[in-house]
């Protein structure tokens, strides 16, 4: 007569695979967030010249500026370097939030359509459908960051200026509009942010291109499959 004696270590295992699938799960998010907040801020820095110029030239006849060139000289000439960083104080704060926001969201996403295992490889399709979500989520935050941003670009000189900066504007909207004025353009915002689906798609095509056909790192191919989706995203994305 034998008797089986279960095994003292079985629970403990099952407990410690458990922990550790939990905590690279969160380890996931936390990572997600904190690159969000970095890119925000970098992305403020580099980007916000080109996107005052971008919105000067939305928004402006072509009898105040002729190109975007043309644009950047004359801010330069008329109000000196730091007309480039008008309405950069609702972005400091906005964009990395924003970003905190679209990438923390984007991995949470992504671990939904994994069924909670992160080793799991989305194809590129699921990639941009979470993408999606990471789009439509932030676009609530984005919106009100957004509108005052472009308001406060657009403050040529004494004649144009309408407000002594972003709580003064944000004021303003919500005095005159009510608090729903802050979101105006949010059907556009979000029109235009559910395209990160390209973004996102396409990021995985080229990340996984690059692997195969380069002997890049895993940095690097981050770096460049990155900033290639980024271009294709705004290439279906500008209109709106």
């Amino acid at each position: 007569m034998s008797t089986q004696i279960a095994s003292p270590t079985a629970t403990p295992v099952t407990t410690t695979i458990v922990k550790n699938v939990d905590d690279k799960t969160n380890q996931k998010r936390f990572h997600g967030f904190i690159a969000g907040v970095t890119s925000g801020v970098t992305k403020l820095v580099v980007g916000h010249p080109f996107d005052t110029v971008k919105v000067r030239m939305q928004v402006s006849g072509s009898d105040r500026f002729r190109g975007p060139l043309h644009c950047l000289m004359e801010t330069l000439k008329k109000e000196g370097p730091r007309a480039l960083y008008k309405g950069a104080t609702p972005p400091l704060v906005g964009w990395a939030v924003m970003d905190s926001v679209m990438l923390g969201s984007l991995s949470n996403y992504r671990l939904l359509l994994q069924g909670g295992d992160p080793n799991v490889k989305l194809t590129p399709f699921w990639s941009g459908v979470a993408g999606i979500g990471a789009g439509v989520t932030v676009s609530f935050v984005a919106a009100p960051v957004e509108h005052i941003k472009a308001r406060l670009q657009v403050q040529y000189d004494a004649k144009t200026k309408l407000y002594n900066g972003p709580i003064d504007c944000a004021r303003q909207l919500v005095r005159n509009n009510g608090v729903t004025g802050l979101w105006k353009g949010l059907v556009a915002t979000l029109w235009f942010r559910s395209w990160f689906f390209m973004w996102w798609s396409s990021y995985e095509i080229y990340a996984k291109q690059m692997r195969q056909r380069t002997n890049m790192s895993e940095a690097a191919i981050n770096f460049w499959a990155g900033g290639l989706g980024a271009n294709t995203f705004w290439v279906f994305a500008f209109p709106c």
